[in-house]
């Protein structure tokens, strides 16, 4: 059974992973993720997936798969990462509200054992509600959009202002299930064996 190694701090990737039956050890990546700028929101993410997933990759060997994963919020063709600060983040929600954007977060997946990476982004829909100014304050004194791409969980406290999503539920929480067993397929290794 091969070794997988979560190179992620979100807790909410992990709980996901758990939740599927699968117990990766974690070590995050310390990649600076200001360091790639300028590119669309689906290529961004992959791209800092991908320099994640190399920088544990390269610190490690064996039977080990390395998976990173980085989410971005694309609103009106525009990238949103973690928000600077509260006030980002009631800006960003101001502008949120009523609208859709798209979630999308990169997945990079190293075979330590055979050499191989295969890597993909999954998108998916993300519609929010017409929330208020007042609930959106209090969304955001409760710190949690602080710490996550787009500035909202669907998994949280966020969650009661997400009104639906088109796509994987999954990769709005962070990381795609259906997406990480396909390249685990295209490395010739089986999800189930991820497995105890």
């Amino acid at each position: 059974m091969p070794h997988l190694v979560l190179a992620s701090a979100s807790p909410a990737r992990l709980a996901t992973l758990r939740s599927a039956g699968v117990e990766p050890e974690v070590i995050v990546s310390g990649v600076d993720e200001t360091q790639v700028d300028g590119l669309p929101p689906a290529e961004l993410a992959l791209q800092l997936a991908e320099l994640k997933a190399a920088a544990v990759a390269a610190r490690l060997a064996g039977e080990t798969l390395v998976l990173g994963c980085d989410s971005v919020l694309e609103l009106e063709g525009v990238a949103l990462g973690k928000p600077d600060d509260a006030a980002d983040a009631v800006a960003r929600w101001r502008a949120m509200r009523g609208r859709s954007g798209v979630l999308h977060t990169g997945h990079a997946l190293h075979d330590l054992g055979s050499g191989r990476i295969a890597a993909a982004t999954a998108s998916t829909v993300v519609h929010f509600a017409e929330v208020t100014d007042d609930e959106i304050a209090a969304y955001v004194a409760t710190g949690e959009p602080l710490a996550v791409a787009g500035a909202f969980t669907v998994d949280g406290l966020g969650g009661a202002f997400v009104t639906h999503i088109e796509g994987d539920h999954h990769n709005v929480v962070g990381l795609s299930l259906p997406l990480l067993r396909e390249l685990l397929a295209e490395l010739g290794r089986s999800w189930v064996d991820l497995w105890p």
